[in-house]
């Protein structure tokens, strides 16, 4: 039965971090060179995700929250070392490989060029498909270039990490909005199929008195137009409502803009969408938290510019729909709190417009693939809900895949997963390693920030600390050749493999074998296990 370590099952696109960590760890034993194996490991990270430099920058790491090494000491750092892998890669030129060399007959179209549609549209063209991408920006990247500033994301990276893409052939035409230049109709009469990943660039209003008009911006508008730098005047005081990483990077963004950056959020910091780090490292740059507090007003001056916020303090009830507890207003409790500018971060929604031949569930595209007369259309990306860039990635693989097993009849990937087994923390022996602190990666000093606001925070780890956190990945559930099971083998069982891989050291000859146990009580991984029948 197969073994899945818990950080494989936590990331969303469901990557194989063990193997590839593994890669890098075992490179010395099975004779490969370093830059082979990190090119190697980088291969595997690109099966599922073409973006590991940006995603190494941006995702939240939920894998790291369920890495066994946390039980022990530390989490691996397996986002810095995707980071690491995406750079090194860039910095060589590495481009990506097709899976075949035939070209299909099919022609798939893309409609958004953020990271969902990026995806559907690499794995569609490694797999012999014409893609073409329509994109209504000038430039393609969605919510990676026009909403998550430089300092978080260089557009280098993003801009390298897309080209690769495009090499595969690709074709991405911009400042085309469907509806308008092209509609839904003429995709479907020109194409095999249509993904649908328009992403939701629609700021929330809130609804309340004085939120429409100058100085009031959405997150979404308020990031679009920094990211276009120049004529962007936020004032002295400027007050962002929200918790999550939209209302995060505006408050950030504010500040280098030279304004006081007041966050307000009406449920208390725990509940905040936004990552821990996020958070703290705008709390450093000199952003302000307010929790439990919300807005019900925004007064306007005579010029008709905002000059305070009228809030209402909020206590916490029962569980609400997010799973999250319900924020209650409290009566009474009025402040009015002088501000310059007003960012609604508090959501979005997709802009639907020259989609109305689908179905909706909403505000929103249903996950469901649909049939349009002989034309498929699959949708996936922030168009179907929010969430992270790396829940938009996977739904454009998966949609891929899906897709191409019902053009050619391909096996579905991933089968059987069902049926693997989950490696804890407790089927691995930690007594047998030397406790280690995880690599952190190096950050600018604040002021610096501040001053030059388009500098990258978070540097990359170097070569050096990317070696030592392979050396802490534990390789959960598989074998690393570590010889352990040999040396307590008194019958002898076990015979090296000439030529050993990560995974695969050993043969194991039962019919040898005492059944006393000592091979599974000295193996360090939780590799080895008994069942009915035996080893």
């Amino acid at each position: 039965m197969e073994k899945v370590p818990p950080c494989r099952l936590a990331c969303p696109n469901g990557g194989d971090i063990r193997r590839w960590i593994g890669v890098v760890a075992q490179r010395r034993q099975n004779g490969v060179p370093e830059a082979a194996a990190y090119e190697r490991a980088w291969r595997i990270i690109t099966e599922v995700n073409p973006f590991p430099g940006v995603l190494g920058r941006i995702c939240p790491h939920p894998c790291e929250a369920g890495c066994n090494r946390g039980a022990f000491d530390e989490p691996l750092a397996i986002n810095s070392m995707e980071r690491f892998l995406g750079d090194w890669a860039i910095d060589r030129g590495l481009e990506f490989r097709a899976l075949t060399r035939r070209r299909l007959p099919e022609k798939i179209a893309v409609v958004g060029a953020g990271p969902s549609g990026l995806s559907f549209a690499y794995q569609m063209a490694r797999r012999g498909y014409g893609v073409t991408v329509y994109e209504n920006k000038k430039q393609p990247g969605g919510m990676l270039r026009y909403a998550i500033p430089s300092y978080r994301l260089p557009k280098p990276v993003l801009d390298a990490e897309i080209a690769r893409i495009v090499k595969l052939g690709v074709d991405i035409r911009s400042s085309l909005k469907i509806g308008e230049d092209i509609t839904l109709d003429e995709l479907r009469s020109r194409y095999s199929a249509v993904y649908v990943a328009l992403g939701a660039s629609q700021g929330r209003y809130l609804g309340v008195p004085g939120e429409r008009g100058p100085g009031v911006w959405t997150g979404v508008e308020f990031l679009l137009a920094a990211s276009r730098g120049g004529g962007l005047e936020v004032g002295r005081t400027a007050l962002v409502l929200g918790g999550g990483s939209t209302a995060i990077d505006a408050a950030r963004t504010a500040r280098r803009l030279g304004a006081r950056a007041i966050i307000a959020y009406r449920r208390s910091r725990a509940e905040m969408p936004a990552g821990a780090e996020e958070i703290e490292d705008a709390l450093a740059e000199g952003v302000e938290l307010v929790p439990l507090i919300q807005v019900v007003e925004v007064e306007r001056g005579d010029d008709g510019r905002p000059v305070a916020a009228i809030t209402r303090r909020t206590r916490l009830s029962g569980v609400d729909s997010t799973g999250r507890r319900r924020p209650v207003p409290v009566g009474g409790s009025d402040t009015r709190l002088p501000v310059d500018s007003v960012i609604l971060a508090i959501s979005q929604r997709p802009d639907l417009a020259g989609f109305t031949a689908l179905d909706r569930r909403g505000d929103w595209l249903p996950e469901a693939d649909q049939v349009l007369g002989e034309s498929e259309i699959l949708t996936g990306g922030d168009v179907i809900g929010l969430g992270i860039a790396g829940n938009a990635i996977v739904q454009g693989r998966l949609a891929a895949e899906r897709l191409h097993e019902r053009l050619r009849g391909s096996a579905a990937r991933d089968a059987g997963r069902a049926t693997a087994r989950v490696v804890h923390a407790t089927d691995v022996r930690f007594d047998s390693r030397s406790s280690a602190h995880r690599s952190a990666a190096a950050k600018l000093d604040v002021a610096e920030r501040l001053a030059v606001p388009d500098a990258e925070v978070v540097r990359t780890i170097s070569e050096q600390q990317f070696l030592a956190e392979a050396g802490r990945c534990a390789s959960c559930g598989d074998c690393f050749g570590c010889e352990q099971c040999a040396m307590f083998c008194t019958a002898g069982c076990y015979e090296r493999l000439p030529a050993g891989t990560p995974g695969n050291y050993f043969a194991l000859n039962l019919d040898d074998c005492l059944e006393c146990g000592k091979c599974i009580e000295a193996c360090p991984c939780g590799f080895l296990e008994t069942d009915e029948t035996g080893i």
